[in-house]
């Protein structure tokens, strides 16, 4: 009765031990390289606030960090995506029309700020005040 017992306590499957994938130094590698970059995006984002920083500083913190947004991007797709194993002409229909895309934002924007600032300079209210016009006499005075 005892040995009955223990076979039905033991488990029928048979385990191994696998061995680490070869790939895996690639994947530690992108691990590494995206938590930089993320590090480096984070820090430039918070000495903004952390520094009160303005003025050109504060262009050169958000260019910096658009750049290392756009760094990791790139990275990702050419990773993830394997965007980085495929052939030139493939890389360039991909890559060409979101650089035409990212030109249509900046497009817009430049267009937007444009309108902003003429509506700003053509929309200011009317003076509550008229000048009188010099040809025109005063009341009671004969010529």
């Amino acid at each position: 009765m005892e040995h009955a017992t223990q076979h039905l306590a033991a488990s029928p499957e048979i385990t191994f031990q696998h061995e680490p994938a070869p790939n895996t130094k690639r994947i530690w590698k992108t691990f590494w390289i995206l938590l930089f970059l993320t590090i480096a995006e984070l820090a430039l984002g918070l000495s903004h606030y952390a520094f009160h920083v303005d003025g050109w500083l504060l262009l050169f913190l958000k260019g910096g960090m658009i750049i290392l947004s756009l760094c990791k991007a790139i990275y990702i797709v050419s990773i993830f995506m394997h965007l980085g194993d495929e052939v030139r002409n493939l890389k360039l229909s991909i890559l060409v029309p979101l650089l035409l895309f990212i030109w249509f934002i900046l497009a817009f924007l430049w267009d937007g700020v444009a309108y902003k600032n003429l509506r700003n300079k053509y929309n200011v209210p009317a003076p509550t005040e008229q000048a009188a016009p010099h040809d025109v006499q005063k009341p009671g005075t004969l010529d």
